[in-house]
């Protein structure tokens, strides 16, 4: 299977709980020999469940190279990452957060075109590795749910103000130096919220044994996964690549004086002890000169996927008008079923790259400046685009305040979710059976 279909996969179906068919989970009811490992709030989640799960990660560890821990161990990361999954997927359905048929079958088909498939061809890669593609359809339903609930409670919480963005590129030039992303390994030991001395004295002591273990050149993927209560565990503690000042104070201080394979001593924070492992560093300097398009166009639209055919006719006949002498600004206001442009003559005004739907930039970016296109599909329907002027445009300041509020978010981030999860989790009935 192509590498990044399988990538994904693994992200999916490893990363969220495996959803039983009906037919499956009348049978796992029915069987007396399937345990309940954990209670959920009023749901439960069953020996059968864990075990699928457990064969999943163990296939996907595998592939990785990765020393496989005892299963017990892998068993208690696993369940605590199926609870934790529960939790939120309960909370969503509280929250009336749904994902429906059409929005998942887009983003399928939208997995499919990125790999070069068709939903057909792709089904059939998927189960080319073993891989069930109803089972990963509804695991795809899960993760977006997951995604929106945290889009909801955390990411759409944390405010970054002007002055904040100002601050923070007005540091970046007093502290200099080149532009630098770090890949990171994290191990985190956790502490209750309501954690008392001896509990801290504990957690602490066995975070600086990891540390001096790691030190000793032990594995840090097969630690991570382990022994980590972080969010990355069966990962083996992957944070993947990420600027310093996209990190949290806590991190970046210490990664910027360090050297590959490096360790940390055992950082605290409220959610714990943390350590950190230097994997790579690399050079990070992008590029802020980006080619605009002027461009304007004549949207037809229609009504269904019957009346395809007729809407790209009339918009062959207006091309048609239009190189035999029309006004293409007449003709947008009179046609175009765009409400936009279509009043301002078609106008679109200066493009930037990604700022257009993928079949009308396609076919935009195919123009020479004066040229009128053929009819070219988008999702919106029909267009006629027309190529006035291009230009190199230098956007450095606007991509430096981008990338100080992304940093900036990024590192109010990691914070906000530990605590939100911690927070619901505590509030949780849990009770573990394992």
């Amino acid at each position: 299977m192509n590498g990044v279909i399988k990538k994904l996969c693994w992200i999916v179906l490893a990363g969220s709980l495996l959803t039983v068919s009906a037919v499956q989970a009348k049978l796992t009811l029915e069987n007396s020999l399937d345990r309940i490992v954990a209670v959920v709030n009023d749901e439960v989640i069953t020996a059968l469940e864990l075990k699928a799960e457990m064969g999943l990660i163990k296939k996907q560890l595998s592939q990785q190279n990765a020393r496989l821990p005892s299963d017990a161990i892998l068993e208690k990361q696993l369940l605590d990452r199926m609870i934790l999954r529960r939790i939120q997927l309960q909370m969503a359905k509280r929250g009336s957060i749904r994902v429906d048929d059409d929005m998942l079958n887009r983003t399928l088909e939208n997995i499919a075109a990125q790999n070069r498939m068709n939903l057909s061809q792709f089904r059939t890669a998927l189960q080319s590795e073993d891989i069930n593609f109803e089972s990963f359809r509804e695991n795809m339903r899960d993760e977006i749910t997951v995604n929106r609930l945290q889009q909801r409670q955390v990411h759409s919480r944390i405010v970054v103000t002007q002055q904040e963005i100002d601050n923070f590129i007005n540091n970046q030039k007093l502290r200099g130096g080149e532009d630098k992303e770090y890949h990171l390994g994290h191990i985190l030991i956790s502490v209750p919220e309501a954690a008392n001395a001896q509990e801290i004295k504990n957690a602490r002591a066995k975070a600086e044994k990891i540390v001096q273990e790691l030190r000793a050149n032990a594995d840090f993927v097969q630690t991570a996964i382990s022994l980590s209560d972080g969010q990355q565990a069966l990962e083996g503690g992957d944070l993947g690549w990420r600027r310093a000042d996209a990190l949290p104070s806590l991190f970046a201080d210490w990664v910027v004086q360090q050297d590959v394979n490096n360790v940390s001593d055992a950082m605290r924070s409220p959610s714990g002890f943390h350590i950190i492992k230097m994997l790579g560093i690399r050079d990070n300097q992008p590029q802020h000169m980006i080619t605009q398009t002027h461009a304007r166009h004549i949207l037809i639209k229609p009504f269904d996927e019957t009346e395809s055919s007729d809407a790209r006719i009339r918009l062959e006949n207006i091309r048609e008008r239009i190189i035999a002498g029309e006004d293409f600004a007449a003709l947008a206001k009179a046609h175009s079923d765009d409400p936009g442009s279509g009043t301002e003559g078609g106008e679109l005004g200066w493009v930037n790259p990604g700022e257009m739907v993928p079949g009308f930039e396609q076919g935009m970016d195919a123009l020479a400046v004066g040229e009128l296109s053929d009819p070219v599909r988008s999702r919106f329907g029909w267009h006629l685009i027309q190529v006035l002027e291009r230009r190199k445009q230098n956007v450095t300041e606007q991509v430096k305040n981008k990338n100080a509020r992304d940093a900036i978010r990024a590192r109010k981030l990691d914070p906000a979710m530990q605590a939100w999860i911690r927070r619901i989790r505590d509030e949780a009935f849990v009770e573990n059976r394992l």
